[in-house]
């Protein structure tokens, strides 16, 4: 026989006015007359009055109950650690990577510019129009990397090649997409550059640099960029013609294509360092267009204040859109499934 819902089990309460509506229980030791209506003084002590809302809590509790009983719950609950598990293990890898890559990068710093460079260029091989490639690792291809614009950045690939090998070894949910590799480095190279800031103004003292760094600096803004793990790799090189020759193109050249994937001149200035190893000359450049100068003025002068905070929060802002062009986040990736622990086979 069919289960019975205790929904169904309950007369209808549409049409009750102030009129009594009268329930009788009955059980095993004694019959009790439920009224719902206002509570009466003169009720006998076998009758027991409650409002209509008391029945309806009555029956939310026995309906929850029923979900409990048929393990709606449980796999509610079974959901949500899930989901928890994941993150956990997204954010414990996500650490480990960023580990790996700043330890590599202070190792080498003369590599900074070449990790930011690489960060720009595989994510500015998107198109708008077609929706094709973007951040995607594309870059990596020999057919890409020997491109006159990505001319000098393959030293930098190679530091990233050699960090592949080591996070793919402690991964437990396999090897890292070149795509989240890439981004991630040019991520650990901006935040290279903002505590070598924060060490030459407390005159080279390491020490105080990293108190200083860790006191006023942005690190509270990398959240959105690091939701962003779970890139996918691209299967072969993006098309060619898509980037400028940094060094040799005009501001004029270099705002179009900023424009072209969805940034403008704020962004244009405030990523200066990404277009090439002198900075300082990049923007001398940059400064020449009206529409980019108050935005270079702007970012210089916050780089000479303590926090640096307008340049740091900008750049990172920057970097978060332009690391997620063309890309359909995986919030699954390096995931691993977890055996369960028996506790009915475990020795007590």
């Amino acid at each position: 026989m069919g289960g019975v819902s205790f929904l169904s089990t309950l007369p209808s309460f549409t049409n009750i006015n102030n009129r009594q509506q009268h329930l009788t229980l009955s059980s095993s030791h004694r019959s009790v007359l439920i009224r719902c209506c206002k509570i009466d003084p003169q009720v006998p002590d076998n009758t027991f009055s409650f409002h209509r809302r008391d029945v309806l809590k009555l029956a939310g509790t026995a309906v929850g109950m029923e979900l409990i009983g048929n393990g709606f719950i449980n796999h509610v609950d079974d959901a949500k650690a899930a989901d928890l598990n994941q993150r956990r293990q997204r954010s414990e890898f996500q650490s480990k990577i960023k580990l790996t890559l700043s330890k590599a990068v202070k190792a080498k710093p003369e590599l900074v510019p070449s990790l930011l460079t690489l960060a720009l260029n595989d994510a500015m091989t998107y198109d708008k129009a077609t929706k094709s490639g973007g951040a995607n690792g594309s870059i990596r291809f020999s057919s890409e990397i020997s491109r006159a614009e990505n001319a000098g950045l393959s030293d930098g690939l190679a530091l990233i090649e050699e960090a592949k090998k080591e996070i793919d070894s402690f991964s437990k949910g396999g090897p890292i997409s070149y795509a989240d590799l890439i981004q991630l480095a040019g991520q650990a190279a901006v935040k290279a550059t903002f505590l070598a800031s924060a060490i030459r103004k407390c005159g080279g003292n390491e020490e105080k640099g990293n108190l200083l760094y860790t006191a006023y600096g942005s690190s509270g803004q990398w959240s959105l960029f690091d939701r962003q793990f779970g890139r996918s790799d691209a299967t072969e090189a993006d098309p060619e013609g898509r980037i400028p020759l940094w060094g040799k193109a005009t501001v004029q050249e270099m705002k179009d294509k900023f424009i072209a994937i969805g940034l403008g001149p704020r962004q244009l200035a405030v990523m200066s360092a990404f277009l090439g190893p002198d900075q300082a000359a990049t923007e001398e450049l940059l400064a020449s267009d009206p529409q980019v100068a108050p935005w270079v003025q702007k970012y210089q002068r916050s780089r000479e204040t303590v926090s640096q905070t307008d340049y740091e929060v900008d750049l990172i802002t920057a970097l978060t859109k332009l690391s997620g062009l063309g890309q359909q986040i995986n919030y699954e990736a390096y995931t691993y499934p977890v055996e369960r622990i028996n506790l009915s086979k475990l020795k007590l």
